[in-house]
């Protein structure tokens, strides 16, 4: 039987008289394969050798996806089942008929508490998700529906909602997501109540601390009775303290009361509330 050899290891062991018989037949394996890409490689002890194989693995496409040859540069999408040294690459529904394996589904299940609007979890829902559509459910009263169809969404009595799909990566995610939008949803409408009001009773505090201050202000240029009536030297001048407009006769007046009101505006509030 002809061999390729490709390595050949001599070990010398501990006995030093078998080095001159280790070193005349490492000559002869030389010699003898001389015509062939063999190394001849003695060794001591505890030393180390390297040695790298190369071998090609190749997988054998069986049942379904056996059936129609595929193209050049097709991609083969399927299992890939090792038994012994054998691979074959064979489909899902497949398995349980060339193996001893077998499939199955997980259905996960979850229910939340959820105090805001079924309609804008929906609306958020397709901010985020090109496909969010309204489902049939007899239960829930047509209060359903599905996120990319891997996932249903269904409303529960006593303020909760849950969740239905079935166990992938993709669809795992896109639960995850919807669980994350409903909480925050849920804590962010108590939040922008209380934002809200607090929001209107610092803007009420501001117009009436700026009201005094216009007032002090205007009474120290033309005098205690500059309230919203002006006398200056006979000359009297109306000052709408909210628009600011300025009625008078005396134009000179007027536009002093104006400047000065438009100046006084400007120190109290320099940006408008309006401006966020």
């Amino acid at each position: 039987m002809d061999c390729d050899v490709l390595s050949t290891l001599l070990f010398l062991g501990e006995d030093l008289h078998l080095w001159n018989e280790i070193g005349r037949l490492k000559q002869k394996l030389i010699t003898q394969f001389a015509d062939r890409n063999t190394k001849i490689i003695s060794l001591k002890n505890c030393q180390s050798v390297e040695m790298y194989f190369n071998y090609e693995k190749m997988e054998k496409t069986i049942g379904r996806l056996a059936e129609k040859t595929p193209e050049v540069g097709e991609t083969v999408s399927g299992l890939l089942v090792k038994k012994a040294f054998t691979y074959q690459i064979m489909a899902l529904d497949d398995l349980h008929v060339f193996s001893q394996l077998s499939t199955t589904n997980i259905s996960q299940r979850i229910t939340i508490a959820y105090t805001g609007a079924f309609g804008v979890l929906k609306h958020r829902l397709k901010q985020i998700f090109e496909s969010v559509e309204s489902l049939p459910d007899e239960e829930s009263e047509g209060r359903a529906f599905g996120v990319h169809e891997r996932l249903t969404v269904k409303y529960e009595l006593e303020k909760h909602i849950s969740l239905h799909w079935r166990s992938y990566p993709i669809s795992d995610m896109v639960s995850d997501s919807v669980v994350a939008l409903a909480l925050n949803i849920g804590r962010e409408i108590p939040k922008v109540a209380v934002e809200s009001e607090e929001a209107t009773k610092t803007e009420e505090e501001n117009n009436y601390k700026a009201e005094k201050v216009i007032h002090a202000l205007l009474v120290s240029l033309f005098g205690e009775n500059g309230k919203l009536v002006i006398s200056v030297d006979g000359n009297v001048a109306h000052l709408d303290k909210q628009s600011g407009n300025v009625e008078s006769k005396n134009e000179s007046l007027k536009e002093r009361a104006s400047e000065a009101f438009q100046r006084i505006q400007n120190a109290v509030k320099p940006i408008p509330l309006s401006v966020s």
